[in-house]
């Protein structure tokens, strides 16, 4: 079923994009919330996941589903739909052109499909397990580099851990002659992971939503990730490094020494 709930997902990403583009287009109508500190959710975030859902609802009624904005459903047949119906919110609301529709396939405690559609430049994003990685139907690999001096890094923060975090990383990053790129979106970044645009991207806590479509992109797409407990993930997030595996070592311990409280 694997194949039938790939098709389903692209197709369902591709259409709550639509949907969401649609209100980016129209943000001065946007009722929007902050949940926390740089933490906002607006109606077009409401409305595409109870959208996404809907669809799940009627092609896989038995399926469970996870999401950013709404209460969580079991699963009966064993697979759970992990969703974030606007990753980069911030950016949405402000009309920034950085965000993306994050769909994830979870079974027996292992991603097996991640899909990241970004509608404002039609890239569609998509693996599965064992298949490769994509983009537009166009196969994705890893940057190949000779260090971190040899590419950008994305480095995500968050109002969950300490603030000092993510500069401790940039400052690391930097003396390692690298430079860090942020775009607001954990999914996109990762996407771009894959797509050899960032040679690694790292992050001291995502929430599942954000996070497991974009690390299964990387390993299919020849890259390294930290091994996770998926259902710990799922319950309560966390850290995330993904990279080319010229790198990956490099950054995980770079990520060690920046992520101490």
């Amino acid at each position: 079923m694997t194949d039938a709930r790939l098709e389903a997902a692209t197709a369902i990403a591709r259409d709550a994009g639509a949907l969401a583009l649609r209100h980016f287009r129209d943000i001065g109508a946007l009722d929007i919330q902050s949940k926390g500190t740089q933490d906002l959710v607006s109606n077009a975030d409401l409305e595409v996941e109870t959208f996404i859902r809907a669809r799940i609802a009627d092609g896989f009624p038995d399926d469970g589903i996870l999401g950013e904005e709404h209460a969580p459903k079991a699963s009966v047949s064993g697979w759970t739909w992990v969703i974030d119906p606007i990753d980069g919110t911030a950016n949405f609301v402000s009309g920034i052109p950085q965000w993306c529709v994050i769909l994830a396939l979870v079974l027996d405690g292992k991603t097996r499909i991640g899909v990241i559609y970004d509608p404002v430049s039609d890239e569609l994003f998509h693996a599965a397990e064992g298949q490769g990685a994509y983009v537009n139907g166009t196969r994705l690999g890893v940057a190949r580099t000779e260090g971190l001096h040899q590419g950008s890094v994305g480095v995500g923060m968050n109002g969950k851990t300490p603030s000092a975090m993510a500069p401790r990383m940039v400052a690391m990053l930097a003396e390692e002659g690298g430079i860090f790129f942020r775009n607001a979106s954990g999914g996109l970044m990762l996407a771009y992971v894959a797509a050899g645009r960032l040679i690694g991207y790292t992050e001291p806590h995502m929430n599942a939503w954000d996070c497991m479509a974009g690390q299964l992109m990387v390993a299919e797409a020849g890259g390294r990730i930290e091994a996770q407990d998926c259902t710990d993930m799922m319950a309560h997030g966390g850290r995330v490094v993904a990279a080319s595996p010229d790198v990956f070592d490099q950054l995980v311990r770079l990520s060690d020494a920046a992520y101490t409280a």
